[in-house]
């Protein structure tokens, strides 16, 4: 995956020393430096090793399950357990990248599907438009980003800190809102949209998709995702650049909170429900395909790409257990050795592009 370095517009002209600072618009950047060559070649081998895992675990799901695993119904089970909480995980990309972490993602997406699925919100929709509740959960989504955003960037309150307060009060709100009781959904409109396929995929996995190749573009391909690396990487630094780091803090949670509402909207139509306990410790499941996928917890660097197969690796894990009817405290301590695995493989990476 192509790494960037974000750039700013000088301040000032004519200043021969702030000509000089890198990362300035001015600065040639055409040839890369061998540091970053090198950590191109260590994101596309870490990128190879996961396609290989992935790989090895499909072949050990048709050894042991045999054309049940290959069968279509169960593919697409795989790619739909798989969705939600990928397109979690594309918000947690961002924010991990920006050198920050965001606790409290699955809580927002439980908030997300009990509000859009409130007797209110659901009227409204059956008497106007069925996407009342599809807009009501981004915006939920969204609005919670960015109060994560405010309080990390502006009221300078550590990132684990600020949304493990978020990831507390929202499941207690939703728990209120609900009275803790799930939320059938009657608007028939809305579940024939989002419970339907588009060429014989699920309407699911198909927002998944389109969220992942959006991520990849915004993280790669634009001036935002730029500075979201060059953030994580030094905020200071970034700041000298001209990139105004607390603005731009705000919008990568508020992104990371609209993937969570556009999860809540998945996860409603795959029950026809809302729930206070929707989304439970799925944030520790996208920080963990995060990590996984290659991205540094340290920030700085990003893949959208080793993310989605990151989800895969664990999706594919899960499925093969359930076929097997194999105990889940294993498949916990499996999860778990994984990522001591990848994290460790991050570090070697890490020691390596600083040589």
């Amino acid at each position: 995956m192509s790494e960037t370095t974000a750039t700013g517009s000088p301040a000032s002209a004519g200043n021969p020393a702030q000509d000089k600072m890198p990362g300035r618009d001015h600065t040639p950047v055409q040839e890369k430096s061998p540091k970053t060559a090198a950590g191109s070649r260590l994101s596309l081998g870490h990128s190879l090793g996961l396609v290989l895992a992935l790989a090895a675990l499909i072949a050990l799901g048709v050894i042991t399950g045999g054309d049940r695993f290959l069968s279509v119904a169960n593919l697409m089970i795989i790619l739909q357990q798989a969705a939600v909480i990928g397109v979690i995980s594309i918000g947690v990309t961002f924010v991990i990248t920006s050198g920050g972490i965001d606790l409290s993602v699955g809580s927002v997406m439980g908030l997300a599907t009990i509000w859009a699925t409130t007797l209110g919100t659901q009227a409204m929709a059956a008497d106007i438009h069925w996407s009342i509740m599809f807009f009501t959960a981004l915006a939920v989504g969204a609005a919670a980003g960015v109060i994560n955003g405010v309080i990390i960037a502006y009221g300078k309150v550590v990132p684990f800190i600020a949304t493990l307060a978020m990831l507390v009060a929202a499941r207690g709100f939703a728990e209120l809102i609900s009275g803790r009781q799930t939320q059938i959904v009657r608007v028939q409109e809305f579940n024939d949209v989002f419970r339907g396929d588009f060429l014989g995929i699920s309407v699911i996995v198909w927002m998944f998709l389109i969220v992942a190749a959006a991520g990849w573009f915004v993280l790669n391909r634009t001036t935002f995702g730029r500075r979201t690396i060059a953030v994580g990487g030094n905020a200071e630094a970034a700041r000298l650049a001209g990139i105004k780091v607390n603005r731009h803090l705000v919008m990568v949670y508020t992104l990371a909170g609209l993937c969570a509402g556009i999860a809540a909207v998945m996860m409603i139509s795959r029950t026809t429900s809302g729930s206070s306990t929707h989304g439970y410790l799925y944030e520790l499941d996208a920080i963990a395909a995060v990590v996984i996928g290659g991205t540094l917890l340290a920030g700085g660097r990003g893949t959208i790409f080793g993310t989605v197969l990151g989800v895969l690796v664990f999706a594919v894990l899960t499925n093969v257990f359930v076929q097997n009817n194999l105990d889940s405290s294993v498949q916990a301590v499996v999860s778990g050795a994984i990522i001591v695995a990848a994290v460790l493989l991050q570090q070697r990476f890490s020691a390596h592009r600083t040589k």
